[in-house]
């Protein structure tokens, strides 16, 4: 069965935003761009939140026609351009990107019937919003939290209304430049 991995920076206080939205705070360098990028061989599919499939949609289709795009940032594009692009709303969306399926209407069981699809593991990039009903309703199967080194104090905490405590063990933890860690963590279920 494939799993479902979610990946996001977060600030050593937890938040994945400041308290306006910013996130220039986030340190993303060759080494830490290169340990996302390893997942390209493990998933097929991106599974992001509107918003931050509005994000990605403007952005990333832009680039494999580009000839002076970032070589890191055209790198996840050209998986992109293959990859399905599962994205979460209940508010309607248009969709221009090729590949893109939208879900919403009942998160837990759409994700159980992906999850049994055959193919690689679903790769839940950023998305806070989304990562926290994924949390509620227990469907992450592995965390990968890259820890910036900064405190915000204020903004969008990442773990936020859980009903339950959520046991989680680590698997790995890798120190990057820039003074980000990078943790993975899987359920203890």
């Amino acid at each position: 069965m494939r799993k479902i991995v979610f990946s996001i920076h977060v600030s050593l206080d937890g938040m994945v935003t400041g308290p306006n939205g910013e996130m220039d705070w986030i340190t993303y360098n060759e080494e830490v761009a290169a340990d996302s990028h390893s997942m390209h061989a493990t998933t097929d599919a991106a599974i992001y939140g509107r918003v931050t499939y509005d994000m990605m949609a403007k952005y990333y289709p832009t680039l494999l026609s580009n000839p002076d795009s970032d070589p890191i940032d055209r790198r996840h594009a050209v998986w992109l351009e293959n990859a399905a692009k599962i994205v979460a709303s209940r508010s309607p969306l248009t969709v221009n990107w090729a590949g893109t399926v939208v879900i919403g209407a009942d998160i837990a069981s759409e994700i159980a019937a992906l999850k049994a699809q055959p193919g690689k593991d679903l790769w839940l990039l950023g998305s806070p919003t989304l990562a926290q009903t994924f949390m509620r309703l227990d469907l992450i199967d592995e965390y990968r939290l890259n820890v910036n080194p900064v405190i915000l104090g204020r903004g969008k905490p990442l773990f936020n209304d859980l009903e339950t405590p959520r046991r989680l063990s680590l698997v790995e933890s890798k120190p990057f430049k820039g003074g980000v860690i990078g943790l993975r963590y899987v359920p203890n279920r």
